[in-house]
């Protein structure tokens, strides 16, 4: 049978990885698993001892606004206030979504068609990549390798790929795609950077969308910055917020697009026609986790910078040289010698069969990341701990 949308699509290559740690697992191994970025941090108390009260309320069991209830778009509107002083207007320029994925995925079905272009960066968080494919359009990359860890060459590095993508690309794109800090690369640009992608976009028409999911996830006195923070960028950018990471609430599925009125208002029209919106009671439960515990990021960082540290200081002294992200709660490692011409599928089977931990390979983030694998940091410093060990006698040839 023909499935349109989904015949082009390649292997899952994740599930290949997530079905060789199932398989160690039956055979009674002892997997570390550091491969799915899957929050293993609880959600804050108060929210879900709201989300238990609202739940018992009839009332909250009919269906909901796809919007956003109105007191859920003005959380969202405080907290860019407070943490960004960024004004929003909540019922022009914010819309909820059920996830940040389901909001970007439907944003491409409004911006981009069949004989339009996207520019996307690669390697990339995969649905940056198929999303506008979905849609039937075009999409050209953004080359991010060898960006480095300083936020202000990274930028610098990043500007000058969108320049060289934006000239060879043909049709002219109509929607740049960004996120920083950046999935799988843990790249991170400063608010220069941002600046120069607003007036970029003012002079050549685009639309920028920034899928903002690790705006509160980063360490060593670094701050993302929002891209609504540049004067004028509401003419031109839109701007994905998610409570997945920021407040541990991966399952909730709350997420917001911000910014443009136009963009926004375009979105609400479409899931007016897709969806009632997210539970009601998870609606009203999120608004508190936003209002009542807006340091609840803080205490999720600490937890996120010791595993880092944890993990970066442990591959180093194996012999395993990763430098220490800024942010995500990822590590993007390169694939040492003398493996590294295995590639990174391979090589992540190799670290499930041999070593019993589970990483993410790096080729099915897209172009430029088959030399890397990917570490989430969801288990905690002793299992992380393990899992070095388990490298170290895996891998021999290590630091030698």
């Amino acid at each position: 049978m023909e499935f349109r949308r989904i015949n082009g699509l390649p292997p899952y290559v994740f599930a290949q990885i997530d079905s060789l740690k199932l398989q160690a697992r039956r055979a009674g191994d002892d997997v570390v698993d550091l491969a799915f970025g899957n929050p293993d941090i609880p959600s804050p108390d108060v929210a879900v001892e709201k989300l238990i009260e609202a739940a018992r309320n009839p009332r909250n069991h009919r269906y909901s606004s796809s919007r956003g209830i109105p007191k859920l778009r003005l959380a969202i509107s405080d907290l860019y206030l407070r943490r960004f002083n960024v004004e929003l207007d909540p019922d022009q320029e914010v819309v909820a979504t059920i996830g940040a994925k389901e909001g970007f995925s439907h944003l491409m079905w409004v911006l981009v068609a069949p004989g339009d272009t996207a520019l996307v960066p690669a390697p990339s968080y995969p649905i940056h990549i198929y999303a506008p494919l979905f849609a039937g359009a075009d999409v050209r990359m953004i080359p991010l390798e060898g960006l480095g860890t300083d936020e202000s060459d990274a930028g610098e590095a990043f500007f000058a790929n969108l320049m060289q993508a934006w000239e060879s690309a043909w049709p002219k794109p109509k929607v740049v795609v960004i996120s920083f800090p950046h999935n799988p690369t843990t790249a991170c640009v400063d608010l220069g950077t941002m600046t120069r992608l607003v007036e970029f976009a003012k002079e050549h028409e685009v639309i920028l969308v920034h899928d903002f999911a690790y705006a509160d996830t980063s360490f060593d006195g670094f701050t993302p910055p929002s891209i609504l923070q540049v004067p004028g960028a509401k003419d031109v950018a839109v701007e994905l917020y998610s409570l997945t990471k920021s407040f541990s609430m991966a399952g909730w599925r709350v997420a917001f697009l911000v910014g443009n009125k136009q963009v926004v208002q375009a979105l609400t029209k479409l899931k007016s026609y897709l969806d009632y919106g997210t539970f009601q009671p998870i609606q009203i439960a999120s608004i508190v986790a936003m209002n009542e515990v807006p340091d609840y990021p803080k205490a999720v960082n600490e937890i996120y910078l010791a595993r880092r540290d944890a993990l970066c200081d442990g591959m180093t002294r194996i012999g395993w040289h990763v430098p220490k992200p800024k942010a995500t709660m990822f590590v993007w490692a390169g694939i040492p010698e003398p493996y590294d011409k295995m590639g990174s599928l391979e090589f992540s089977k190799l670290l499930v069969s041999k070593a019993k931990v589970a990483v993410s390979p790096g080729v099915g983030f897209g172009p430029g990341g088959d030399g890397y694998v990917r570490f989430a940091l969801i288990e905690n410093e002793q299992r992380i701990g393990q899992a070095i060990r388990n490298i170290k006698k895996a891998l021999p040839e290590l630091g030698t």
